[in-house]
Formats: structure tokens, C-alpha cells, sequence
């Protein structure tokens, strides 16, 4: 028994719905849940959706931009539900399509529906065809009308017949036979006295050949080890250009040294103006529409042909005219971009599911010339990706710091992650991006586990305050490190630490965790202890862009590990994201595409080098370009 049935936009305005008697269901919040979690978010391959107790199934219709959805119990097993929802689709398009052509979805919103009774009647045949055949009695079956006799196999061999050796070709007594072979001599007196004596000569010819003298070629002595000529570096000639310690004439000057001294001040300004800010680009991720295959609409035969021939767009070529695409359009580009995804380090499954998704957003379009097959497509692939890495909801770091303030209580942030991934590397980063926006940092020394912890963030606290001296701050010192050394219980450091925040006004604590295993059953309870008895503001995952595929089974695992052992009705899990090493994989940027898809939590900053200003918010634009290139 079906619950409800509804035709709605994409944009979530509900044009038809039929909910069936006897069953209240309140339809606006699991169909709201499917266009929140589903369709805004480009996971539409599966067409299956999930929510408490009940189970929808949908389809979409790309060409008028509508969703049918069917919802019943998930308990249920209704095999009919496919079939059913493609006879409304239809019926539904075939009903109203000349209103649809010319007014869209909005031509329908204020029009008297009388599609109620076509609706019940599909229903009713869809209902009677699940009926199961009854099974096959053996006495009805083929098996049961052999006889013993026909089952056993004649192995005798049947005599050739007349016919059959009419057919054999004769031997033919007139070819010839093959020549012997000749015998090999049983000693080698037997050969003739020419065949030795030329055998000698040629033995001597090779005896001679080695004594020859070398020729003037062969003399040559080979050249010694070549110095390397390193890239940047120079000889005492070019000393003078690059001498900046004292100031050159400007009359009298060289050009190209002072071209070099103009470049050298700009990308200092540059390099300046944006610390604490988080900005800047990513070396290697630099936006470039010129990797797409844009063509415009007007274009002919002759810029169609000189276009690109390579990229994911190259298997559109055969589509010309006005046609719609389907599934055997789209499956040479989608099998294509696939592999391009796999390559870039996305996940193997989520790459399958990401082209799911694009598949059924794009299929059922109507486009009118090749060109724009080639610009809908890069767009709807841009799109999808860009989606994907927006966030669900925001993060704005700076923002809820100064709520915090106004509520007179610390901003907590506790960062968690396996050993080596640069958690207390990457919190110095943050705690330098939080003080140069003119907050007060408190550091949280909760490794209490690994050796030269405590000292490590001891050293990043003074290099911090050196930078930022204590005069900035009315004498008080812009970082502190609040530390109980080792071997003691991580959540209780992390809530006296929060409690000497509050009670000496810093801003911001940041809480820096144990390294720990994805797998490791007692640290993992002691990190969701942490994070229960503590409750911070923001719980972030440092992951590593080198390790790929591997940073997303941490992650998930971690989430999952937090769920277990947190022991609360609605457990606290990860918030946000920090990728550090991002400088290193170049464009094979697929580590950020996986774990944002798989957790739909943010990628909140990236590291891109070992300096503290070495901090960027992700550019969705950036990596969605490095993936597609």
C-alpha cells in the first residue's frame, strides 16, 4: 500500500499530490528531506531515498524540470513501485505536454487537475500485475516428458556413409614428397677440404679483428663529470643584479635589476596583505575556462571540426540536430569522465555515483545544436562538482567567535586525526590566522601521550607571541599554552582549560588531541569522552591529501567511532574538514571531492606549505577546474 504520490518542481513547488485514505502522513517534511539531501545535492543516482520509516522512490524529467516521488512504508516490498511511477511519467507528459512546452511547470500551478482518476486506474493495474504466476508442478515441466531411454548418451561411433566419403578429398599421388633432411656427419673428417679451409680463414679474420688498433674515434677519451647548473643560480658576473644591500642609481641603474627589485616589493605587498585573511591561490589550481570546450551557438561545421579533439567532451562529437539526450548518448562522456575522476584520486565508488547523478540530471534534455550539447554538459558537470564541495551550512570561524564574545565565553575548537596528518603544525596555523584578526588564543596541550608534544606546541606559543608581542594586547600575551604534562586524563585538561579561558577573557581555545588510529578502540573512547564532556563549538578533522582514498575511511571511521562511544541520544560528530599537505598532489585534488561527499561536512581550510600564513579557505571554483583539466 502506497502512502502518497506527488509531482512537484525541482525547486520544491508541489504541483499534484495524492495521499490515499486512511493514512496520515504529513508529506512536506520526507519530500523537503529529498530535495535538501538529494537533488540540491547532486546525489540523485541511486533514485531511492531513505527517511525514518519511510522509503521514496523518484524520477526526474529534465526536460520540464519536474520530480515524481511515490512514498510508502520501508517495511514494505512493493515490486511494482518502478514500473508504476514510469506509467505516470508518462501519462502525466503525454497529458500535458503542449501546457508544459509553452509555460513550463508554472502553467500548471493555478489549473484544475483531472488527473485523479487516470492515477487510480494505473494504480489498479499496476496492484493486479504483482500477482506471482503459481510455480511449475514437475509434471508440467519439459524435463518430466523425456524417457529414460532418450536421457542416455549412444557412445558408439556412426560409419562414415557414402556420401560422406565421396566428400573426402583423394591424397593426390602426384605431389611431391619432402626432401630428407640431410644427415649430420658422424665426425668432421667428413667435410670437403674447401668448407675447412674457409671456416680458418673466417676464425682468423675475427682473431685479427681484435688486434686492430683503435681508431681515433675509439681513442677519445670520455669527458669528465659535468657541473650541475642549478636554475636560479649565477655566476660573480651577475653579482651586481642581484646585489640588493645597498641602493642603485636610478640614472645609472640596471633595468633588469630593477625590474627584478619591482617584482620582488610587489609579491611582498601581495604576500602581506593577505595574511590572516586566508586567501591567496593555490599553486597548480589556478582558474582556467580555457580547458573547457566552449564553442558558441552560431558557430559551423568548420569551428566544430577545429575544436578540441581531446578532454571528456570529445565523445559529444556525433551528437548533432536537435535531439534528447539518453543513456546511450551519455554513457561513451560518462564511462570517459569516470576514469578521468578515478585518476584524479576520487574515490572509485563515489566517482560511480557522481556519474549516476549527472546521468539522470541530463538525460531526457533536448538540445538543439552540438554546441550547446558540449556547453550543457561542462556546465552540468561544473555545477555537480561546484555542489558537492559548497557546504551544507555555514562555517564562519570569525563570525561565531564574536558571538562567543557577546556571550562572554570561549570559542572551542578541538582537532582530532591520525599520527603524522600535521594537527598541531596546522593549529599553529589557525591560532596565527585567529590572532591576526585580533583575538586571544588559549592552546590546549590535551596530547598527554606522545613524546615532545607538549614541547612542540610550547615552541610554536613563543614564535607566536614573538610575532605578536604582549604590548598588542594591553601587556597581555596574545597566546597561551595551557599544559599538565603527560600521562593524564585528556578530557579533564581540555575542560580546566576552557574553564582558565573564561576566567582570564581569551577568545578562542583551541584543543590539540592524541594522534590516533582509525581502528584503536580505547583512544577513540577517549577522544568521544573528550568531545562529550566538553561539548566545543566546532570539532575538526585534520586528514592528510596525499594518503586519497585512505582519508576517507579515516574519516568515516572516525564519525563512526564518535557515534558508538559517545554514549548520548544525538552524538556529537565532525563538523569540518582541514586538508593539509594540499601544496604536494598538484591537480589530483580527488582526496576533497570524496570526503565531502561522503560526510557532506566542509572543507574548512587547507594547508599549503609550512609557514604559519600557509593557510587558504578551498576555492570550489580552483578545485573543480583541477578536476576536470
Amino acid at each position: 500500500m502506497l502512502d502518497f504520490f506527488a509531482i512537484l518542481s525541482k525547486g520544491g513547488f508541489v504541483l499534484w499530490c495524492y495521499t490515499f485514505q486512511g493514512i496520515k502522513t504529513n508529506i512536506s517534511e520526507p519530500v523537503n528531506a529529498l530535495i535538501k539531501s538529494v537533488i540540491l545535492q547532486e546525489r540523485g543516482g541511486s533514485s531511492r531515498f531513505d527517511h525514518g520509516q519511510l522509503t521514496m522512490k523518484y524520477q526526474l524529467d529534465n526536460e520540464f524540470e519536474l520530480v515524481f516521488v511515490v512514498g510508502y512504508q520501508k517495511i514494505l516490498s512493493l515490486t511494482y513501485v518502478d514500473k508504476f511511477i514510469d506509467d505516470v511519467h508518462r501519462t502525466f507528459r503525454d497529458s500535458y505536454r503542449q501546457k508544459l512546452q509553452n509555460g513550463g511547470f508554472t502553467a500548471l500551478i493555478k489549473m484544475e487537475f483531472g488527473f485523479g482518476d487516470k492515477f487510480v486506474k494505473m494504480l489498479k493495474d499496476a496492484e493486479a500485475s504483482k500477482v506471482q504466476k503459481e510455480m511449475k508442478g514437475f509434471h508440467q515441466s519439459e524435463k518430466s516428458k523425456k524417457t529414460v531411454k532418450s536421457l542416455i548418451e549412444d557412445k558408439k561411433e556412426k560409419a562414415p556413409s557414402k556420401s560422406d566419403k565421396e566428400n573426402v578429398a583423394p591424397i593426390s599421388q602426384a605431389s611431391p614428397k619432402p626432401s630428407p633432411k640431410p644427415s649430420k656427419p658422424s665426425n668432421g673428417s667428413s667435410l670437403g677440404d674447401d668448407v675447412i679451409q674457409r671456416n680458418r680463414e673466417a676464425m682468423a679474420n675475427r682473431i685479427g679483428g681484435r688486434n686492430k688498433k683503435p681508431t681515433k674515434k675509439a681513442e677519445a677519451k670520455p669527458k669528465g663529470k659535468q657541473a650541475r647548473v642549478w636554475e636560479q643560480g649565477g655566476t660573480t658576473k651577475d653579482q651586481p643584479a642581484l646585489d640588493y644591500s645597498s641602493p642603485k642609481d636610478k640614472t645609472n641603474g640596471d633595468t633588469a635589476s630593477s625590474v627584478l627589485v619591482n617584482n620582488r616589493q610587489e609579491k611582498l605587498d601581495h604576500d602581506l596583505a593577505i595574511v590572516g585573511t586566508g586567501g591567496g591561490d593555490i599553486k597548480g589550481l589556478e582558474i582556467d575556462d580555457d580547458n573547457f570546450e566552449e564553442m558558441s551557438d552560431d558557430g559551423g561545421e568548420e569551428e566544430v571540426q577545429s575544436a578540441k579533439s581531446t578532454g571528456i567532451f570529445s565523445a559529444f562529437r556525433g551528437l548533432v540536430g536537435a535531439k534528447a539526450l539518453t543513456k546511450e548518448n551519455l554513457t561513451p562522456v560518462l564511462d570517459k569522465m569516470r576514469d578521468h575522476l578515478i585518476g584524479k584520486n576520487v574515490a572509485a565508488d563515489i566517482a560511480e555515483k557522481l556519474c549516476d547523478s549527472v546521468a539522470e540530471k541530463l538525460e531526457g534534455r533536448v538540445l538543439g545544436t552540438f554546441s550547446s550539447v558540449a556547453s550543457t554538459v561542462k556546465q552540468c558537470l561544473d555545477e555537480s562538482l561546484v555542489q558537492i564541495l559548497t557546504p551544507k551550512r555555514r562555517v564562519d570561524i570569525l563570525r561565531d567567535v564574536l558571538d562567543a564574545q557577546r556571550n562572554k565565553a570561549p570559542y572551542v575548537i578541538t582537532f582530532c586525526g591520525v599520527n603524522g596528518v600535521g594537527k598541531s603544525t596546522n593549529l599553529a596555523k589557525i591560532c596565527f590566522w585567529l590572532v591576526e584578526n585580533g583575538f586571544r588564543v588559549l592552546i590546549a596541550a590535551c596530547d598527554t601521550f606522545r613524546a615532545g608534544a607538549v614541547e612542540q606546541l610550547r615552541t610554536h606559543v613563543a614564535r607566536l607571541n614573538a610575532l605578536h608581542p604582549a604590548e598588542n594586547h594591553g601587556g597581555n600575551q596574545s597566546v597561551l599554552l595551557f599544559e599538565k604534562g603527560y600521562g593524564k586524563d585528556a578530557a579533564g585538561i581540555a575542560k580546566q582549560a576552557v574553564s582558565a579561558a573564561r576566567d582570564q577573557h581569551y577568545d578562542v581555545v583551541l584543543v590539540d588531541t592524541a594522534g590516533r588510529m582509525q581502528d584503536n578502540e580505547p583512544l577513540m573512547r577517549s577522544l568521544a569522552k573528550l568531545i562529550a564532556v566538553n561539548s566545543p563549538d566546532l570539532v575538526l578533522f585534520v586528514g592528510e591529501a596525499l594518503v586519497g582514498n585512505e582519508a576517507v575511511d579515516q574519516l568515516v571511521k572516525f564519525n563512526q567511532a564518535l557515534a558508538d562511544f559517545s554514549q548520548m541520544q544525538n552524538p556529537r560528530l565532525i563538523d569540518g574538514i582541514v586538508l593539509t599537505k594540499f601544496d604536494t598532489i598538484d591537480d589530483k585534488v580527488g582526496a576533497a571531492i570524496s570526503m565531502t561527499y561522503t560526510t557532506g561536512q566542509p572543507i574548512v581550510f587547507v594547508g599549503t606549505g609550512q609557514s604559519y600564513p600557509d593557510l587558504r579557505s578551498l576555492n570550489a571554483k580552483a578545485i573543480v577546474n583541477a578536476l576536470l583539466k
